[in-house]
């Protein structure tokens, strides 16, 4: 039963939960017969938020869902005692569920098990070219909206990715073994937070050359000027450069061969790009092909966040070419050229050695391109 007076918790809420004084105010509001969205603008929150408080910290003794301030304040305190008991850990049926789904072994199809490699669990992630352990290996947002569909009405069975995620990483919410890590996609032994993954970006990429920060008229390609550009890498490290104006699909490609030392001694940290496509070279490659044009056909370049474009900035000085890069993992912000690249892979195969083809040889292959139809 809820208390007649509602004490001050002992630990301060932040300002993403609502407090006593606002819930006080929303009561007033919602006998005004005032709706989610209007009641929302008058205290400042998002109507989501209005709409969940009503719906769960409602006041149900009388049968129906009348909100009471004090009440929802009690409610909301008492969800928000810590610590709370994993839901994988009470529930025995879920748990399995779960587990099946993880590291559940696969089969043929006329249902005989499959085994795979026999791989132990070592605590750490699998090394690079290792077997890793076959599963049915679902992720855990898969399970999580399956059990949607496989239990429409037990609302015991449901949990959320996160639940999943947390039960096999915090050993505190250990509710799954530790080696079905194994059985994620990644495999990783630990997790990493998405900010940190988000803020990791790279140097030579600062907010002011962001994508979001090109002029509009490259966006709807009414103006020709503005390029695409990108690396596709064959055998040994070897590349081809690739650059595509956004309105016209012209097509120009940048030779870049290795460098006399490639390949006759031990590599050497922070030494010399010596496979051809270091920063330097393909600066120099970027000059070279496009300061061929007129002063208005050099606009803008739009690249991916890669090392080889670190010398942007001396490019565009030497070039008038302002340089501008896409988000992290975002390769349709510059889908004309990922197109181009995917047709320019007919002419040179993925696990060849790019280097062999020279200058004559990718001008005449950006000719047959700048030919079709």
């Amino acid at each position: 039963m809820p208390p007649t007076t509602c004490r001050r918790s002992a630990k301060s809420l932040s300002g993403r939960y609502l407090l006593l004084v606002e819930r006080e105010e929303l009561a007033i509001l919602h006998a005004q017969g005032l709706g989610v969205q209007e009641i929302a603008r008058q205290i400042g929150r998002s109507a989501s938020t209005v709409s969940r408080e009503l719906r769960r910290n409602a006041a149900t003794r009388s049968g129906g869902l009348e909100y009471r301030a004090t009440t929802a304040q009690w409610h909301s305190e008492r969800a928000a005692r810590r610590p709370k008991p994993a839901k994988l850990t009470v529930n025995v049926a879920l748990r399995a569920y779960v587990q099946e789904r993880l590291a559940g072994a696969i089969a043929s199809p006329s249902g005989a098990a499959i085994s795979g490699p026999n791989v132990s669990w070592k605590g750490c992630r699998h090394g690079p070219r290792q077997p890793r352990r076959w599963a049915a290996a679902w992720s855990p947002e898969q399970i999580a909206r399956r059990l949607r569909l496989d239990y429409p009405d037990d609302v015991t069975m449901r949990i959320s990715h996160e639940a999943i995620y947390q039960a096999l990483y915090v050993q505190s919410r250990g509710a799954l073994r530790r080696e079905l890590i194994a059985c994620l996609r990644t495999g990783r032994a630990l997790r990493v937070p998405q900010a940190r993954s988000r803020g990791r970006g790279k140097a030579h990429v600062g907010p002011e050359v962001l994508i979001s920060e090109r002029p509009a008229e490259a966006g709807d390609r009414a103006v020709p000027g503005h390029w695409e550009g990108d690396l596709i890498l064959g055998l040994g490290s070897s590349a081809i450069g690739t650059l595509v104006e956004r309105t016209t699909r012209l097509t120009m490609l940048l030779h870049l061969p290795r460098m006399p030392d490639y390949g006759r001694g031990p590599r050497m940290k922070n030494g010399p790009a010596l496979a051809g496509h270091g920063a330097e070279a393909v600066r120099d490659a970027i000059a070279r092909t496009i300061t061929a044009l007129p002063e208005l056909l050099r606009q803008s370049l739009t690249w991916d966040q890669g090392a080889e474009m670190a010398q942007h900035p001396q490019l565009t000085i030497d070039t008038g070419l302002s340089a501008y890069f896409c988000d992290p993992h975002s390769p349709w912000q510059r889908g004309t050229n990922e197109n181009t690249n995917g047709l320019l892979r007919q002419y040179f195969p993925k696990g060849t050695d790019l280097c062999e083809h020279s200058a004559n040889e990718l001008a005449a292959v950006a000719t047959a391109l700048n030919t079709r139809p």
